[in-house]
C-alpha cells in the first residue's frame, strides 16, 4: 500500500546537550522520556505496546521501521506505551505485508506518538553506550533549543519513578477458562498479553489484580500460585509491591516473577536494585542456566538490575541464570521457598522461544 506522506523537520535534544536533526514521524508535537535502544530486528509493534517501555524514547537499531505495517493480533496491551520513537529509515505509509491492517504512520497518529527519523542511529547508539541512558526530547513543532532545554529539564528522571501503578489495570479481570484446574493470582505491574497467553495455554485460570493490591487480597482467592509481572519504572520506588511479594512468599504460595517481578522478589529478600548504565533491550541476549548448564537466547527489556554482590552474601537467595555478555544476574530462586524469577522475558513476543520452559517449571511447582 502506498500513500503520500510529507514529514516536517524534527529535532532530538539529549540531556547532555547533544542535538540531532531529522524528519518527523507520527504526530506533530513534542515529547520527553528516557532514551534507550532496542537491538531487535523485528517485532516493533509488540515493543511499542509493551507497558515496560512506558516513559521511554526508543531507538530501533534495525535500519527499517514500518515496512510491514501493523496488525491488532501483535499488540501486548491496549495502547502504545512508548513516549516517542527514533529511527533511521521510516516506511510510514508504505508497507507490504498482506495481512497488515494499518500503516505505522496512521497507528502512531491514532495513538498520539511523536517521533523522528533520518537519524544516524548507529552514532546515537554508540553515544548512549558510552555516556549512558539519559532523558531526551523530540519536537516537530518547536525549533528553539533553549525552549526545548527548559521542557527537558522539567522531565522526571527514571531513577526513583514509580510507573507501574500508572500502567497497571484499574479493575480486576480474568484470563483463561474458569474450569481450568490451576488458578494463578497475577499482580499486574504492566503485564504483557503474551505472558497471560503462555499461562492460559498451560491450563491456568488467571485473576489479574492491580499493582497496589495487598497480599491478603491475592491469597484470599486461594490460588495455586502467584505471578508477579513485568513493568516500567524503578522497583525501589514500589515499597507496596515489595511488601506484597514478601507476604506472598512467607505464606508459602508458589511464586514466579518476570523482569520487574524479578526485581521485586529480590527486594523482598533484602537484595537491592540499581539503575544500569544503559540497560538490556533486544531479542538476542545470551543467558546461561546455571542449574542445567544450558544456554538460551532471550528477549530482554530492563534498565535496572539486582545486586550480584548482595546475592553472593545471602544465605537464602541463589543465582540460577547469568547474562553471558556482562555476567549480570538473570535469574534467582529462594532456597527455602517455592519462589523463583528471571530478569528476561521467557514469553518473548518478540523473540525466540528458548525460555518458555520456565512457565512449565511454574506449573510443575504448583502441581
Amino acid at each position: 500500500m502506498v500513500k503520500n506522506f510529507t514529514p516536517a523537520a524534527a529535532l532530538l535534544l539529549l540531556k547532555d546537550g547533544t542535538v540531532f536533526t531529522g524528519k518527523s514521524i507520527g504526530k506533530i508535537g513534542t515529547a520527553t522520556g528516557e532514551i534507550c535502544f532496542n537491538t531487535g530486528m523485528t517485532g516493533y509493534q509488540e515493543i511499542f505496546t509493551d507497558p515496560s517501555y512506558s516513559g521511554q524514547m526508543i531507538i530501533m537499531t534495525n535500519n527499517h521501521l514500518g515496512n510491514y505495517g501493523t496488525i491488532n493480533a501483535e499488540v501486548e496491551s491496549g495502547s502504545v506505551k512508548i513516549s516517542g520513537m527514533i529511527c533511521r529509515n521510516y516506511s510510514g505509509q508504505n508497507f507490504s505485508r498482506l495481512p497488515a491492517e494499518e500503516s505505522l504512520q496512521d497507528y502512531f497518529e491514532k495513538n498520539g506518538i511523536v517521533g523522528i527519523s533520518d537519524i544516524d542511529t548507529r552514532a546515537l547508539v554508540v553515544h548512549i553506550r558510552e555516556t549512558g541512558a539519559m532523558n531526551c526530547i523530540i519536537s516537530s513543532d518547536i525549533t528553539d533549543l533553549s525552549e526545548l532545554k527548559k521542557l527537558l529539564d522539567a522531565a522526571p528522571d527514571m531513577d526513583g519513578l514509580d510507573l507501574a501503578k500508572e500502567v497497571s489495570t484499574k479493575e480486576v479481570y480474568y484470563a483463561g477458562e474458569p474450569s481450568a484446574h490451576i488458578k494463578v493470582a497475577v499482580l499486574d505491574c504492566g503485564i504483557k498479553q503474551n505472558i497471560l497467553n503462555c499461562l492460559t495455554a498451560r491450563g491456568v485460570y488467571a485473576k489479574v489484580f492491580p499493582a497496589q493490591t495487598p497480599a491478603s487480597e491475592l491469597t484470599a482467592w486461594n490460588p495455586n500460585g502467584v505471578f508477579i509481572s513485568n513493568g516500567p519504572g524503578d522497583p525501589s520506588a514500589m515499597p507496596y509491591a515489595v511488601e506484597t511479594v514478601r507476604q506472598v512468599q512467607e505464606a508459602g504460595k508458589p511464586l514466579f516473577g518476570i523482569c520487574l517481578g524479578h526485581q521485586l522478589l529480590a527486594l523482598a529478600n533484602g537484595i537491592p536494585t540499581f539503575k544500569m548504565h544503559h540497560g538490556h533491550r533486544g531479542i538476542n541476549h545470551p543467558v546461561k542456566n546455571l542449574i542445567t548448564g544450558k544456554s538460551e537466547i532471550t528477549s530482554q527489556n530492563h534498565g535496572f538490575e539486582v545486586s550480584r554482590e548482595a546475592i553472593e552474601k545471602s544465605e537464602t537467595v541463589q543465582i540460577t541464570h547469568v547474562n553471558l555478555n556482562d555476567d549480570t544476574i538473570e535469574g534467582i530462586r529462594i532456597k527455602d521457598k517455592k519462589a523463583f524469577s528471571v530478569q528476561y522475558h521467557p514469553e518473548s513476543s518478540p523473540g525466540p522461544h528458548d525460555s518458555r520452559y520456565l512457565f512449565d517449571d511454574f506449573i510443575a511447582m504448583m502441581n
